[in-house]
């Protein structure tokens, strides 16, 4: 049985929800990663209200679609993050995901984060009881000052539960870790989660994420290698194509950039037998 593929509603960042889950869905995915992650992707938000909620619900019936997992990303080196967090637990389990991802701090625009192995393990242990109570598995992903999956596996090991794992993104070695991405996850493979399928154009910290298959990560090579060890979770595609485009406002055309992205990047995996 193939492992699900599912595309991280970051890759739309800048665009509203609807437009969104009808590109995703047009292109023929079935699985969604939602964002809900302040102050940068909102497609999905504890606050906004449950009339809005049971809207983007339907509108995913609709179109075929099916959350597996949340992207809700918190600063969990800070206590007063924690209850954002919980929040964003119980978001996905009414979405009916089965996975969250964080990256330890802010994913974006973060400062003056500590970043101490044992506060977090601390902090994240605190989250068990909802893990449990929502049945959900954590990924802590490979981002910022936890750029590879080695420097996360002491983190995991600490937490000690099946219910928290490394969320691998293959890009981010590379961005945030200046790694390789085939060296380093033959030292962490045991602990992933989730992946998060990304390509890069660059062997350095350039922001410059194109279709899958398109860039120069060994992807194939990666999904051969992580399945292999026995990895059987999903794969989200996150497509964050260049910091100008993404961090500029939209205009007209740019959704039918993306949305051309995404078919490209759903043609590549069914022409590898991978959807």
């Amino acid at each position: 049985m193939k492992n699900l593929i599912a595309v991280n509603s970051n890759t739309y960042h800048g665009f509203s929800i609807d437009e969104t889950l009808e590109g995703i869905a047009a292109a023929g995915f079935r699985y969604l990663e939602l964002a809900a992650v302040r102050g940068w992707t909102e497609h999905i938000m504890p606050d906004l209200g449950d009339e809005e909620l049971d809207r983007i619900q339907k509108k995913m019936s609709d179109l075929g679609l099916e959350c597996v997992a949340v992207s809700g990303h918190c600063n969990l080196t800070d206590a007063d993050r924690l209850n954002d967090f919980r929040d964003n637990m119980k978001l996905a389990h009414r979405f009916g995901a089965k996975y969250i991802n964080s990256s330890t701090g802010e994913a974006h625009f973060g400062e003056d984060e500590a970043f101490t192995d044992d506060v977090l393990i601390e902090n994240i242990k605190t989250l068990l009881p909802d893990l449990e109570k929502y049945d959900l598995i954590l990924g802590l992903e490979v981002h910022g000052e936890y750029g590879t999956g080695e420097s996360l596996v002491n983190l995991v090991k600490g937490v000690n539960s099946p219910r928290v794992g490394i969320n691998y993104d293959t890009a981010n070695v590379v961005y945030w870790g200046a790694g390789s991405l085939m060296d380093d996850i033959k030292k962490s493979v045991e602990d992933v989660v989730f992946v998060h399928l990304k390509d890069k154009v660059g062997m350095d910290n350039s922001w410059n994420f194109p279709a899958i298959g398109q860039g120069e990560l060994e992807l194939l090579a990666f999904i051969d290698y992580v399945e292999g060890k026995g990895y059987k979770a999903p794969y989200s595609l996150e497509i964050e194509h260049n910091e100008a485009f993404t961090m500029r406002d939209k205009v007209e055309g740019d959704i039918d950039f993306v949305n051309k992205v995404m078919k490209e990047s759903f043609d590549y995996l069914r022409e590898h037998d991978l959807i």
